[in-house]
């Protein structure tokens, strides 16, 4: 199936969306790699990762990535930036040639409601639209998810390292967050599209 979505952030920086409907060797055709991953969905949706990062820079060097020991797969040469995402059966990618970005894509299940006071601060849960609350907490993990992925370096308190400004429960919107860390003091801007229950959320450079 083709993209279902695209968005051109600026002229170096793009994300898109994938539904898997195809099978492994579809990818393979495209995506020359051998990744050692033994369960079939999970490298299925390996592929379509990988295969997206294509799609939206052709020249992108597959080859060439690494996973740091956090398991964040990067560029050694920095030729591009890069964050993926899986979910079911879709897959998301956002590229950038500027500056590192994050993005997540996630379903509003209820387990998300179970684990809520572990990524949500006081402040944060405050400002929960009660009438729809799991698709607004779906927001803010998703979003906080983006920022662990821009991050990279793993060790991240998802309450204490990582704060939403408070915003509106929507269909689209832009959030304003403040990542906190020792080694990184960053106000970080994200958008948002939650679209049938799936959240997609990114990050990306001013």
């Amino acid at each position: 199936m083709p993209l279902i979505r695209t968005i051109q952030i600026d002229p170096e920086t793009k994300l898109g969306v994938w539904k898997i409907t195809e099978d492994e060797s579809f990818f393979r055709k495209e995506v020359n790699i051998s990744p050692a991953i033994h369960h079939p969905h999970k490298r299925l949706q390996h592929f379509a990762g990988r295969y997206l990062l294509v799609k939206l820079f052709p020249g992108f060097p597959i080859q060439e990535i690494t996973v740091t020991n956090t398991r964040k797969p990067v560029l050694i040469c920095g030729s591009y930036y890069f964050s993926i995402s899986h979910c079911g059966d879709y897959a998301a990618a956002i590229v950038s040639r500027k500056s590192h970005v994050g993005i997540d894509i996630e379903e509003a299940k209820p387990k998300i409601e179970l684990v809520a006071h572990k990524f949500l601060s006081p402040d944060e849960a405050a400002f929960i639209d009660p009438a729809n609350e799991l698709r607004h907490k779906t927001i803010c993990w998703s979003a906080k998810e983006a920022m662990f992925k821009w991050y990279g370096h793993g060790k991240v308190d998802f309450r204490a390292n990582m704060h939403l400004e408070p915003f509106p429960y929507q269909a689209t919107g832009f959030i304003t967050a403040e990542f906190n860390k020792p080694d990184t003091n960053t106000r970080l801007y994200l958008q948002f599209i939650m679209e049938n229950d799936l959240c997609l959320a990114w990050t990306h450079p001013a």
